[in-house]
């Protein structure tokens, strides 16, 4: 998964500008990625993260998506 992936999928599951995913991962390794790009999103105010949560086989990502960034 890649950081323009991971946005399109945020915004599938958005209802108005806020979002809530659970996302199955396979290993530590990719949940820390997903953590991340996530992350980096943030850092380039496309999102806002208000919970992100590494669960036993997935990453829960809770927040807001900023349309006006874009």
């Amino acid at each position: 998964m890649d950081k323009m992936g991971l946005l399109k999928d945020l915004n599938k599951t958005s209802r108005g500008n806020f979002f809530t995913i659970d996302i199955p991962t396979n290993s530590t390794k990719e949940e820390e990625k997903i953590e991340e790009l996530a992350r980096e999103l943030e850092r380039e105010g496309k999102i806002r993260i208000r919970e992100c949560i590494q669960k036993e086989s997935s990453v829960y990502i809770q927040g807001i998506i900023k349309y006006a960034a874009n």
